[in-house]
């Protein structure tokens, strides 16, 4: 044990004026100008009596007594003379690293801080393979996301803990979310059936991630159809008429009331009495234009609302595809929204996956299943919007979905413009970088167990780097995100290269 505390041995706790306490102490680095290297964000550990007290570095604060006086300093410089050919300034020079009690380690399981270290205390480096235990990664089975930041340690994320109380991806534009998300991917798309393939539905604004479906299972070490990955763009989807009742036309349409919902009920009732196999919108239109039991203003109104819906061509007299048939164990389902401009289409497209895919599982129809959906404070915003007609079936599988493993994976450059219905749901967060204020204080409001010295620090995130907060960690954990195995073709990776293919056309 001596060797191996002499061989990871950092430094020694001292005293401050604030410590050692219960969540925090300081310790001086070893070895005087060839100090060990210590990183800020850093996991160390001290033995003690109980266990392991497990910290991390917080700030890092090089002192050295000579410089202590400006005046003095100055003095000295005026004679030509600098201090250290004087004085022997290097002996006196130290660094101080300021760490924070993340937890106890006592018999193999975690525990909260409930007493302080001695000063005099010997800090040492945290061994890895206690670490991933303390942090609750699945070393076995886990998705393989990155490295933990400043170790040698894969961050390996239980599929159980990251995903199964929904996921928020939250960062600026520009930070990496859509490169964390194709690297999650690519971890859920290898798994094999004994660990459990789990089906995933992906809302692709941007067409960002249809480059998924030319990746050939051998690539990952699967074989072949070990997993699917099918791409439906926008423009192909179409809702089925005959399955929508008075209710769900009014969640395409906001601002109906109860009279005119009623009104269109007997309607639909009425059609489907007469169209056996089938009807669209139109036939709704003439019926409700022909009912001279409904008022002028209703059917003017209701008339007026169905064209609007007939004119966006997403209503059909059948499914297209239909949801029972795209989910299945191992399968990633891409729905390219990259072809609409209108939000409207989008909006209608978001809230009948959503409505459906929460009614199949309930039934038991399909399998368990992650819907990851981009720029998600476009659906469900927090401020009433008129277009936000997905928000309240977002809002019921962020509520009772996780009960039926219907999960949601919502991913937003502007955090403070989401649902807090949602978000608050939301057990899990990976946070990128974020520099807006406004941002910044809605996730430190709505993460819970985040400190602000780890809120601070998302602002200097690199990109590619990422806070994961939640039930996924013990602690929040700071993450360098892998190298993706595959990656786009035929996409620019900045502006000077677009500028030259435009050149070459």
């Amino acid at each position: 044990m001596e060797s191996h505390q002499q061989r990871h041995q950092l430094g020694t706790v001292v005293c401050t004026n604030e410590g050692p306490n219960v969540s925090e102490f300081s310790f001086v680095l070893e070895g005087g100008t060839n100090e060990t290297t210590v990183r800020r964000g850093e996991f160390v550990t001290i033995e003690a009596e109980f266990g392991l007290v497990v910290a991390r570095v917080q700030d890092l604060v090089r002192t050295n007594r000579y410089f202590q006086h400006a005046e003095a300093v100055r003095e000295y410089q005026s004679r030509g003379e600098p201090l250290r050919s004087i004085f022997p300034t290097n002996r006196w020079q130290y660094t101080i690293a300021q760490t924070r009690v993340v937890g106890f380690w006592i018999e193999g399981r975690t525990v909260r801080p409930y007493t302080t270290v001695s000063p005099g205390a010997i800090v040492t480096r945290a061994d890895e393979e206690m670490l991933a235990k303390f942090l609750k990664l699945d070393m076995d089975e886990g998705l393989k996301l990155g490295t933990v930041a400043n170790h040698n340690l894969e961050f390996r994320a239980s599929i159980d803990r990251l995903l199964s109380k929904h996921l928020a991806i939250l960062a600026m534009s520009g930070a990496g979310k859509s490169y964390f998300v194709s690297v999650m991917l690519e971890e859920i798309l290898s798994r094999s059936q004994d660990t459990g393939r789990l089906s995933v539905v992906v809302v692709d604004v941007h067409g960002e991630y249809s480059y998924l479906k030319d990746v050939d299972p051998k690539s990952l070490g699967l074989p072949e159809g070990a997993f699917e990955v099918e791409h439906i763009r926008g423009s192909h989807i179409q809702i089925p008429v005959h399955s929508l009742s008075a209710e769900s036309f009014s969640s395409y349409i906001a601002g109906m009331s109860g009279v005119q919902i009623r009104d269109l009920r007997r309607s639909i009732s009425d059609i489907r009495t007469r169209f056996k196999d089938g009807y669209t919108i139109t036939d709704i239109i003439n019926l409700v234009k022909d009912d001279e039991t409904i008022s002028k203003n209703t059917r003017e109104a209701l008339v007026g609302w169905l064209i609007t819906l007939e004119d966006t061509g997403l209503f059909g007299k059948e499914a297209s595809p239909e949801i029972i048939d795209i989910i299945r164990p191992g399968k990633i389902t891409l729905i390219d929204l990259s072809d609409f401009v209108s939000l409207k289409k989008k909006q209608i497209i978001v809230s009948h996956l959503a409505g459906e895919l929460l009614y199949y599982r309930r039934q038991g129809r399909i399998p368990p299943f992650l819907l990851v959906l981009e720029e998600s404070h476009q659906f469900c915003p927090e401020s009433r919007q008129e277009l936000a007609l997905p928000k309240a079936r977002i809002e019921t599988i962020a509520r009772e979905g996780r009960k039926f493993f219907a999960l949601l994976c919502l991913i937003t450059q502007r955090p403070v413009k989401l649902s807090t219905t949602v978000l608050s749901q939301c057990s899990n967060q990976a946070i990128l970088r974020c520099t807006n204020p406004y941002d910044l204080d809605h996730i430190g409001r709505s993460s819970e167990g985040i400190d602000r010295a780890s809120l601070n620090a998302i602002t200097t995130l690199e990109v590619g780097e990422a806070l994961f907060v939640g039930e996924t960690v013990s602690v929040p954990t700071f993450v360098k995100i892998r190298t993706r195995r595959f990656e786009p073709q035929g996409m620019a990776a900045n502006l000077t290269e677009a500028i030259r293919k435009a050149e070459k056309k």
